[in-house]
């Protein structure tokens, strides 16, 4: 069990902490009166809860709060990262092997992008890795059709404005030129809607592959395609100051599925 102070914590977090939601979903559930306490609908955040109130999400009981838990994912194209897609498109939540728990993704890559998702149980590790002001750069290898010189580049990384929206600066590295097509390294603070695609486009650049490959320290390495790997408890703890999940609980490297038709898991 994870410790609760002893005045409890905002409905919200207990509800991010258990892997059910991030606080702002969270928040949005609570509004919608999707959200019970001792029985009881509550209408507003504003509510704090201990180990002895019994919650209940969508007349679910909520789960235990466990050890926040981190994992590496190889997302391949031709998924979207939602946990349901109004086209009917498969999801990544789809294709993850049945033994994971409940989780969330941190951040998203749109369905023609590959390489590197965060996944995890805990809705305030989620919110904490995406927030900016956590700094971390996230790196890509870009594929364009193009031939761009360094000052054709340069507006990226001084920061772009397109109808309207301001992109901060990327640091952005000419790899090479493989016939119509050249590689790049683009790394971001922040990451916007398509930014990339949209940025690269602005200049000229016609992005035909795109692979995540580093989420701050975390490295997509040569972990497989379709593969999940959880994070050591130690990393966690050096790198952010998570409390280690008991060993007993660890779960090693999780092999893509041979037959992902047979172990599709929805979350929802």
């Amino acid at each position: 069990m994870t410790d609760t102070p002893k005045d409890g914590e905002r409905i919200a977090k207990r509800i991010a902490r258990a892997g059910r939601a991030s606080r702002r979903e969270a928040e949005r559930l609570i509004e919608a009166g999707r959200v019970r306490v001792n029985g009881k609908p509550i209408d507003s955040p504003a509510l704090n809860v201990t180990d002895r109130d019994r919650i209940e999400v969508d007349g679910e009981l909520l789960a235990e709060a466990e050890a926040a838990r981190l994992w590496r994912y190889h997302k391949p194209t031709g998924l979207v990262t939602t946990a349901r897609d109004e086209k009917g498109r498969p999801t990544v939540f789809d294709r993850l092997p049945p033994e994971l728990p409940r989780v969330m993704s941190v951040g998203r890559l749109d369905l023609n992008s590959e390489g590197l998702l965060l996944l995890t149980n805990d809705g305030e590790l989620k919110r904490r890795l995406e927030l900016p002001s956590t700094g971390w750069t996230r790196k890509y290898r870009v594929r364009a059709k193009g031939t761009p010189t360094e000052a054709d580049l340069a507006p990226l990384e001084r920061g772009i404005t397109i109808e309207g929206e301001r992109f901060r600066p990327m640091s952005v590295t000419l790899d090479r030129q493989q016939g119509a097509n050249c590689w790049l390294t683009i790394g971001l603070r922040e990451g916007k809607n398509r930014e990339i695609r949209r940025a690269l486009a602005e200049i000229g650049l016609d992005v035909n592959r795109l692979i995540r490959v580093s989420y701050g320290p975390f490295q997509l390495g040569e972990l497989a395609t379709g593969a999940v790997e959880e994070i050591k408890p130690k990393i966690l703890r050096d790198q952010l100051g998570v409390k280690a999940v008991p060993q007993k609980e660890q779960r090693a490297k999780t092999k893509p599925a041979a037959n992902p038709s047979k172990s599709l898991r929805r979350r929802r």
